[in-house]
């Protein structure tokens, strides 16, 4: 896979994965549609190189009950990409270039005027730092090898602002009947963007992005357990496969909540001496 070569996963049809060399570091990623139905993935995905020691990881889920999820987060994300194309060309700070793009997306999800919408959770790697960018309800979390949880998105719904506050548990939150409900997204014209800190990556640190396709059937400290240890490709394919029983298999114990499937999991390649940039 060249440098300059963007990776865009969407399973419509069929389970789309990837494990490619990206950013200074290894991406394994995944897409398929939602199990109990036979209509296309809503998700797109995509991992876009920003020079050699740079990638950004994008996870875009087009809201469901609206029309047009699917090309609203194929939208987003081609719109992102072409936004970071250019910013490249200018030499612009990474950081520029993700907000920049983000509201370039926004603004072209509004223009296909059918009034779809698309979560879009972003993390930006350069060089040892990472950063997240969050609209909607797809998370993204890193994780350091002891499970210690560095940097973690906050879901932009009622549940998510519940459990943020202390008003709400969080495995309460993923058996709650508003738990659907998203109070921001891509193609609003209120659309709001959430920066996380810059996070120093150290050696076998963790980088997830997720749709809510699993974190609705999988509680996020069991997807720590899973992914913060052993080969990443593993990891994937136990999630997966957890995710997949339980939305197949309601139980009054578990979450089950049958949806697209879409994970991004990123570990750098460490190189000691390496200088930390912002």
């Amino acid at each position: 896979m060249s440098a300059d070569q963007i990776t865009l996963l969407d399973g419509a049809t069929e389970p789309d994965s990837i494990e490619a060399s990206l950013g200074g570091g290894t991406v394994v990623a995944y897409s398929d549609r939602s199990p109990d139905r036979e209509t296309e993935n809503e998700d797109t995905v995509a991992a876009i190189p920003y020079g050699p020691e740079a990638v950004v990881l994008v996870v875009a889920d087009g809201v469901g009950g609206l029309p047009g999820g699917k090309r609203a987060s194929e939208t987003a994300v081609k719109i992102l990409a072409d936004s970071l194309h250019v910013a490249r060309t200018e030499t612009l700070l990474l950081r520029t270039a993700i907000l920049d793009g983000i509201e370039a997306a926004n603004k072209s999800v509004l223009d296909i005027g059918n009034g779809s919408a698309t979560t879009m959770t972003v993390v930006t790697i350069e060089g040892l730092v990472a950063r997240t960018y969050q609209v909607g309800d797809s998370e993204a979390i890193i994780v350091g090898q002891r499970g210690l949880i560095k940097s973690q998105t906050m879901v932009h719904s009622p549940t998510g602002f519940a459990v943020e506050a202390g008003f709400l548990d969080k495995r309460e939150a993923l058996h709650h009947e508003e738990r659907h409900l998203l109070s921001n997204f891509v193609g609003t014209n209120d659309m709001r963007i959430d920066i996380g800190p810059a996070v120093q990556l150290r050696p076998r640190d963790t980088v997830l992005l997720a749709s809510d396709g699993l974190t609705d059937n999988i509680q996020i400290d069991d997807v720590i357990d899973i992914m913060r240890t052993g080969p990443m490709a593993k990891s994937m394919e136990s999630m997966i496969r957890l995710a997949h029983h339980r939305m197949i298999n309601e139980s009054k114990l578990q979450p089950s909540k049958p949806d697209d499937l879409s994970i991004i999991l990123f570990r750098k390649i460490y190189k000691p001496g390496k200088v930390m940039t912002t």
